[in-house]
């Protein structure tokens, strides 16, 4: 059965997707840029940014059933690419607008690793804050708009050590507390993150037409400061003998796309 016509702003869409999969007790949520004006819907600059894609994420679970879903709705699937890679990611055009559509299972694969598929219940809408703020945080050429992204969402909400509507610092350090990697990328972005903010920012970058509920340079040292105090595992102290003389992230693999 074909569920109405898309709708033509991406955020409205993307909300309508992830209604549909929850009526159909499916669990869809949407990450990437999207996800922070989702979480930040006042933010006056990223109402500005001209945006046509929408990504999410599903569970394995579900992969066939939000694939339905989306066909349904109007979507084209990429079949070749879909039935090479379905495994971990869906790949799917609107139709109507040429709008394309990526799907991530049960994790993100970039720069760094981490597994979501039994995380997607903590917000309604997108992947929960910590797991949006760390799908930035990995990317080692981090670029202006990643940047922004990352203080928006420590602008507007609070640290804490669990996922009831935080930032979960606990979740970061899991990670960066286990995997040396994921520990030199993320400390390099927040260092980064305290430069631009300090010398790059524009004043209206970050204007949501009310006052910051935080101050994202002390949400910065706070993360930093949890990541240097939590105990290290074994695996983590025998990579970091080693430094930066080896690899310590993945390539991002670029795969073109032909939906058919």
């Amino acid at each position: 059965m074909t569920e109405a016509s898309t709708l033509d702003d991406p955020l409205a869409e993307a909300r309508r997707l992830v209604e549909l999969a929850e009526r159909s007790g499916m669990k869809v949520r949407l990450l990437g840029g999207l996800a922070f004006h989702a979480q930040v819907p006042t933010w006056l600059a990223e109402v500005e940014r001209p945006r046509r894609d929408i990504d999410l994420a599903t569970r394995s679970r579900d992969r066939r059933e939000v694939t339905s879903l989306l066909v349904g709705c109007g979507y084209t699937p990429d079949r070749r690419y879909n039935a090479l890679h379905g495994h971990k990611q869906l790949y799917f055009v609107d139709a109507r607008t040429g709008r394309p559509v990526d799907i991530l299972v049960d994790r993100l694969e970039m720069c760094h690793r981490f597994e979501f598929g039994d995380r997607l219940g903590l917000d309604p809408l997108t992947l929960p804050l910590a797991d949006l703020l760390l799908s930035k945080l990995q990317i080692v050429r981090i670029n202006r708009k990643d940047l922004l992204d990352i203080l928006i969402l420590l602008r507007e909400r609070e640290l804490g050590s669990d996922d009831a509507g935080r930032i979960s610092v606990t979740r970061i350090t899991s990670l960066t507390s286990a995997d040396w990697g994921w520990w030199r990328t993320v400390t390099g972005n927040l260092e980064r993150l305290v430069d631009f903010a300090t010398t790059e920012l524009r004043p209206h970058e970050l204007d949501t037409g009310s006052p910051a509920r935080h101050d994202q340079g002390e949400q910065l040292r706070a993360i930093r400061v949890a990541i240097e105090q939590a105990p290290k595992s074994i695996g983590w102290r025998l990579r970091a003998r080693l430094g930066d003389r080896a690899p310590w992230y993945e390539e991002p693999e670029e795969i073109g796309h032909g939906a058919e």
